[in-house]
């Protein structure tokens, strides 16, 4: 079968292409590949009754399927230069705010209405922050909700369904060119188009990787973020996620000069498992619906590396540390920070009389047998300074998850229209190493989306 454009993945930046083409140019024929569920099927099976932990899906529903890792997040999009990846880069500052205003207010007229804008600008706390050293990020931040980023998508769906051809819970093999037009290869079939979009996510970097050796397309190395999600009562945040709803808080330790960060923050949201290659690691959500409120925050703590020569495997060594946490804990594993500073295991005992009640069944375990010293004593560092500004933040009952990672695809050899060497073969999204978030994923979409419209 034959297309114009043929989009491989069905997250933001896939989502975000199908919508700009099928709005500007209806003629064109477009077709989606995507390994994983469409919308209405995509379910953990995770009921923390029967099934309390990961049992390891052939595809994740958290991790794959339309909306792609970000379907089940809590729908928080960054408009901000500052953090979520290096589009800017590429198409410049000005076009990089301006797609993912652009994207906000596709958000808004497909049900994300009503929903709430932060913004880090002219805030109190960049001054608290300085004056305890910790760095508070500008951002605009638009939160969805876990519940409203999926009515926002399904509204999406219910428009593209129409114009474009799904092809769900059917992985790409292979991508080739031949005389300017590609060939796309599943288990049974073959396609060909114009023009390529690759938006595989980061659950797809190991395809990706494939796909450039094959393709002889450059990549260069990536960094890796490693860490842990830390819960606690809701109220010790309220003061910062009342105002910012997530603040984005750097830290430059004192010890080794690593750079430490909050990243994913949910008020009153809930700790999940998410699994990337078989591996199980931690994440979270948060609900716009009062009514899926819980009584605690979490958040992210993570320590960015980067390696130089001769390793180059950023991935393998962030995958080498959650395999470890998987190994003794048998997924994801909890302890408390008391316990972790005493130099303690923590056990079912200590978790079960800890005053911050778990929002995910975690194997209670002990850290420091999982993270490297200097990464765990960067979160540490971080913990006391987040007390300063949040007091209660470096309490014993504080719940730390480990371990969190965010593998970043090895950043792809592309131009300023976001191209391979290859005309119109397009890198996009988390897959291509350049963008980390749903906001800059989705504009990348876009972006494409616009280049293609101006060469058909």
């Amino acid at each position: 079968m034959k297309y114009d454009v043929i989009i491989i993945g069905a997250g933001p930046g896939g989502i975000f292409s199908a919508y700009e083409l099928t709005k500007k140019n209806p003629n064109l024929k477009i077709a989606v590949f995507e390994s994983g569920h469409s919308l209405e099927k995509r379910h953990c099976p995770i009921d923390g009754d029967k099934i309390k932990k990961c049992i390891n899906c052939k595809h994740c529903s958290i991790m794959s399927g339309f909306g792609g890792a970000g379907a089940f997040s809590d729908g928080k999009y960054n408009i901000t230069n500052s953090f979520g990846g290096t589009l800017h880069e590429h198409i410049g500052k000005k076009k990089a705010l301006e797609l993912m205003k652009y994207v906000d207010d596709i958000n808004m007229q497909y049900g994300g209405e009503g929903t709430k804008l932060y913004s880090t600008s002219e805030s109190k706390f960049k001054k608290l922050c300085i004056q305890n050293k910790l760095t508070l990020l500008d951002a605009s931040v638009r939160h969805l909700g876990t519940d409203i980023n999926f009515i926002v998508l399904k509204n999406i769906y219910n428009e593209l369904e129409k114009k474009v051809d799904f092809f769900f819970d059917t992985p790409v093999e292979s991508v080739s060119i031949n005389d300017g037009v590609y060939s796309i290869k599943t288990e049974s079939d073959e396609y060909e188009c114009t023009y390529c979009i690759i938006s595989v996510g980061r659950s797809g970097s190991k395809w990706m990787e494939t796909v450039c050796k094959e393709l002889d397309i450059g990549t260069k190395s990536n960094r890796v973020d490693i860490g842990v999600r830390v819960e606690l009562p809701a109220v010790v945040f309220s003061h910062l996620t009342d105002e910012l709803y997530e603040s984005k808080i750097v830290y430059r330790t004192e010890k080794f000069e690593d750079s430490v960060r909050t990243f994913c923050m949910n008020p009153n949201g809930i700790v999940v498992n998410e699994n990337t290659n078989g591996i199980v690691t931690v994440n979270g959500h948060s609900y716009e619906d009062k009514k899926l409120h819980t009584d605690n925050t979490n958040f992210a703590l993570l320590v960015s590396k980067h390696f130089s020569e001769p390793f180059e495997d950023s991935n393998g060594y962030a995958e080498s540390i959650a395999r470890l946490s998987n190994m003794l804990g048998g997924g994801v594993m909890i302890q408390r920070f008391g316990d972790l500073t005493r130099g303690r295991r923590s056990n079912a005992k200590r978790i079960e009389e800890c005053t911050v009640t778990p929002t995910l069944t975690a194997t209670p375990g002990d850290l420091s047998l999982v993270l490297p010293k200097r990464i765990l004593d960067g979160i540490i560092e971080m913990i006391y300074a987040l007390d300063k500004i949040a007091p209660g933040t470096a309490n014993d009952d504080t719940l730390l998850y480990g371990v969190e990672v965010k593998f970043y695809n090895m950043e792809v050899d592309i131009d300023e229209h976001l191209s391979t060497k290859y005309k119109g073969l397009y890198v996009i999204g988390d897959g291509s190493g350049i963008t980390h978030s749903l906001s800059h994923a989705s504009a990348s979409g876009v972006f494409v989306a616009r280049d293609i419209l101006e060469n058909v």
